[in-house]
């Protein structure tokens, strides 16, 4: 599987409990927090997906 930088940019507040779960299950707590996802798989894949209106993707580089 690949990394991926996954950074917060719109607020969480004011959304549906399950979008906001999959925002704080991502490990993201305000705007402009980037989290390096080590392991993409379905179900993080999936969580990203789900509140792709909300977050920015990018793929990590490899060191």
């Amino acid at each position: 599987m690949s990394n991926v930088n996954v950074t917060l940019k719109r607020s969480k507040f004011g959304r549906k409990p399950g979008h906001r779960e999959c925002v704080e299950g991502l490990g993201l707590r305000k705007i402009g927090d980037t989290v390096t996802v080590s392991s993409a798989n379905p179900c993080i894949m999936g969580m990203v997906n789900k509140v792709n209106y909300l977050l920015a993707v990018n793929p990590a580089e490899s060191e």
